[in-house]
């Protein structure tokens, strides 16, 4: 059985993090982390093959997380990363291409839907 890859969650949400959890958590290992600026480092820690930041998160909102990393990715500190954004909204969908994440997902999530696409994202 391949080992468990690290999939960094980034969501003050229980319930984020229970559907996330099933519907990824036989391929993956699910860190979580519950503000914005905790992810860079415990990307750092980690090594995760997917980052998913929850639009509301923390101190720090799942937008400017994901700029963040982007910043730290060009500079060349942190290594190409997968990021997947969840939206509260379709509404929101500008603010998913303005955050320079690779996709996202509007909320409520459908387990099939996300597991699919985290998939098609870590093995593009």
């Amino acid at each position: 059985m391949p080992e468990k890859t690290n999939v960094l969650l980034a969501t003050t949400e229980d319930h984020i993090f229970q559907e996330i959890s099933a519907s990824l958590s036989k391929n993956h290992q699910i860190v979580r982390v519950s503000e914005g600026a905790k992810v860079l480092k415990t990307l750092i820690e980690t090594n995760p093959v997917l980052v998913i930041l929850d639009l509301q998160i923390g101190n720090m909102g799942g937008m400017a997380t994901s700029l963040d990393l982007r910043l730290e990715q060009r500079a060349g500190r942190i290594p190409n990363q997968k990021i997947l954004m969840l939206l509260d909204r379709q509404a929101d969908e500008f603010l998913g291409e303005r955050s320079e994440a690779d996709c996202w997902i509007v909320k409520p999530i459908d387990p099939l839907s996300l597991s699919q696409q985290v998939d098609e994202l870590i093995n593009n």
